[in-house]
């Protein structure tokens, strides 16, 4: 039976799936938007730190007042109607609520947040991939260890390319590669919230309309986000980060058999198994034809010439060897489509993809000049962004985690352009995150690494 004859199979017995939503932003919102047409589903609750704003953001996507004006978690549980709050404790820990949504965005504050949920014996889906950049084995062993289900969620890109690896591996081919689309060009990278709009393709008002955070959306732009899901991806699917970053290939999808295959055969990969993002635009900055800049892919190989022969048959599209061919999602729709992994979490006790390892790390670079005093921004700031590296390469380094930066104080000048250490940085040693960031690091090292590099 698929998953929504589940749910509406749940609805008739009475049974719904009860979640609760911490934060309600735009992916929250979104989520939100969506869950209220969905069967065999109840929101009970959605604690956000200004109630108010959230109750306005759920009217905004077609809430009526009427169903998000329960006065208290009980009375939602009793009624079937939503509370809106400021207590993420009372929703975590409360009896009606067997599934938590995260959507923070912060990732210190998340992984809070999940180790809180698995104490109390939810099953989480985190949309705060950054969380999962810093420590996301360690959250996975946390999860297995309390017995709940830990997920990224379907909508954002890294759960997609798990699905469409999970396809291919599946199905009996190699993997050569998987990732994203994106538009980039490398001035992107000093992006700030001041000029994201206008290299991102929307108006101040179409921002405006849509309530979109400008920082948020230059962690997009300025390649942070990427590098995020970059690493998450390798992680949840056991592929490799390049050794000097994502290269950021340009061309359309019909070239990505051709690009994304090993360089030994032509393509742009220091070898088979990697992670990698393309690009959208040409040399020029013009947007190539048929682009999959909001979109994922997985490039596959033929591993026998029956499978190469049968790709020729049936007229697939491949490189001019014929064993190189992609599957993609061109678009994806965010938190839109999180109900895939509200569904597969509560039905079936499946995940969307969680990480297994920690081969890929997001690290913090430079984007001007940094003095010592300096106090860090975090993700899609003015001050750092992130980049994809190989964890066997950064945590020797001393490299500071990108999900660790907001309200660092620099300890001494950094210029732009180099990744800082957690050496240049004074930090706070004391959280949870930067805890289990600590012991993802062991598992690359054996706790050799070269935290003072």
């Amino acid at each position: 039976m698929g998953l929504y004859h589940q749910l509406q199979a749940r609805d008739e017995r009475g049974a719904p799936l009860r979640v609760g939503v911490i934060g309600a932003g735009k992916f929250g919102t979104m989520f939100l938007a969506q869950a209220a047409r969905l069967p065999g589903m109840h929101v009970v609750g959605v604690a956000d730190l200004s109630p108010e704003r959230a109750a306005s953001h759920l009217r905004l996507a077609g809430w009526s007042s009427e169903t998000c004006s329960a006065p208290s978690l009980d009375a939602a549980a009793q009624s079937g109607a939503t509370h809106i709050g400021d207590d993420v404790a009372a929703l975590v820990s409360h009896q009606a609520v067997d599934i938590v949504v995260e959507c923070t965005g912060d990732p210190v504050v998340a992984v809070d947040h999940l180790l809180m949920a698995f104490s109390h014996g939810k099953h989480v889906i985190s949309a705060t991939v950054e969380a999962d950049a810093v420590c996301g084995a360690a959250l996975a062993a946390r999860a297995e260890a309390a017995g709940v289900v830990y997920s990224m969620a379907y909508g954002d890109q890294p759960a997609m390319v798990c699905e469409l690896v999970d396809w291919a591996r599946t199905c009996g081919f190699d993997v050569a590669a998987a990732g994203r689309g994106h538009k980039w060009r490398p001035e992107y990278r000093f992006s700030t919230p001041e000029t994201v709009w206008e290299h991102w393709g929307l108006t101040p008002e179409q921002a405006e309309r849509g309530r979109l955070n400008p920082k948020m959306f230059n962690s997009f732009l300025d390649g942070t986000k990427p590098a995020i899901e970059s690493a998450a991806i390798a992680n949840a699917c056991g592929l490799d980060a390049p050794e000097a970053g994502l290269a950021y290939p340009s061309g359309s999808i019909d070239d990505l058999p051709r690009l994304m295959r090993p360089a030994a055969d032509g393509g742009v990969l220091q070898s088979a198994g990697q992670v990698e993002v393309l690009n959208s635009l040409d040399r020029d900055g013009g947007m190539i034809e048929y682009d999959i800049r909001m979109g994922v892919w997985v490039c596959i190989r033929a591993a026998t010439d029956y499978q190469r022969n049968c790709f020729e048959e049936y007229k697939v599209v491949t490189d001019e060897s014929g064993r190189y061919c992609a599957a993609y999602k061109r678009w994806h729709l965010i938190g839109l489509e999180l109900g895939l992994s509200v569904a597969n979490v509560g039905l079936r006790r499946e995940s969307t993809g969680t990480a297994r390892g920690f081969r890929a790390d997001v690290v913090a670079v430079a984007k001007r000049d940094l003095a010592s005093g300096d106090l860090l921004d975090g993700e899609g700031g003015y001050t750092v962004a992130g980049q994809l590296r190989p964890s066997r390469v950064s945590v020797p380094a001393g490299a500071l985690p990108l999900g660790l930066t907001a309200g660092a104080k620099m300890l001494r000048p950094v210029a732009q352009d180099d990744i800082l250490t957690y050496a240049d940085v004074a930090i706070d040693e004391t959280t949870r995150a930067y805890q289990l960031r600590r012991e993802v690091e062991e598992m690359t090292t054996g706790g050799q690494g070269g935290r003072n590099g």
